[in-house]
This record gives structure tokens, sequence and C-alpha cells, in this order.
């Protein structure tokens, strides 16, 4: 009786045909690492950006989106914003905006993103600040 022939091939593909799309995927993202690393972003080395509000309130709200933000007491009347932004790639969103006792400031990127951004608001001396829902500054200083 004859013996049964039997194929030797794999149901599916071996894992040395799947190499070379491995090996490409990875290389891919070896380069595209080392490229986005050559592109550094530092807001303090940028030129700065200021905005004046007039204000006459007693108490501010500041909201952040969690960007690096310092407030400073200081002898003026007035509100003023200064933003360092620097960035290298994706959509930029900036925004400062007065509305009421709320100012909200943002700077970021989205997509696929390199970027820095700070604040520095300066409040008159004597009013109340919150930044983020967190009180600052007490009105006493």
């Amino acid at each position: 009786m004859p013996s049964p022939v039997t194929l030797e091939e794999p149901m599916f593909a071996s894992p040395r045909a799947k190499r070379p799309a491995t090996f490409v995927a990875a290389a891919v993202a070896v380069v595209a690492a080392v490229g986005l690393t050559g592109c550094s972003v530092d807001a303090s080395k940028v030129k700065p950006a200021s905005k004046t509000f007039e204000y006459s309130g007693k108490s501010l709200n500041i909201t952040t989106h969690e960007v690096a933000t310092k407030i400073v007491a200081a002898d003026r009347k007035d509100i003023k914003v200064t933003r360092w932004f620097d960035s290298a790639a994706g959509t930029q969103h900036l925004k400062w905006v007065l509305k009421g006792h709320t100012l909200d400031i943002d700077a970021g990127c989205s997509g696929i993103a390199i970027c820095d951004a700070k604040f520095q608001v300066e409040v008159p001396k004597g009013i109340t600040v919150s930044k983020d829902g967190e009180q600052t500054l007490s009105g006493k200083n």
C-alpha cells in the first residue's frame, strides 16, 4: 500500500516572512525618533509676547490648562500676561482671554507635537488670585 503523501506547507506565513516588514517598521520608528529629538524647543529662549487687560476687580481666577504659569503681584492697575512659546511640529493653539473675573490662558500643540510654553501673569497688588482652583495670592500682599 502506498504511503500517504503529506505536504509540509504551514497554514500561516512563517516568522521568517514577517521579518522584513518588522525590520522596516522598526527602522522607520528609529529614524523618526532620532529626527524628532533633533528638533528641540525651549520656550525660555524665544522672544516673549505680552498682552495687557484692564482690570478693577478684587479677585481673579486663572485657568492655565496645565501650562507652567508664574503669578506675580506687581505695582500696576492692569493685568499683564507674558507668554513664551516655541514649537517645531504640531498644530498650535494659543489663547489668552479675560472674561469677567476669569483669565483663560493656554498654549500648546496637538497632533505630532513638539512645543514648549510658559506664562507669567502680573496682577495688581492686593487682589486675591486663584490658579486652576487653588488660591495663590491672598489679596493681603
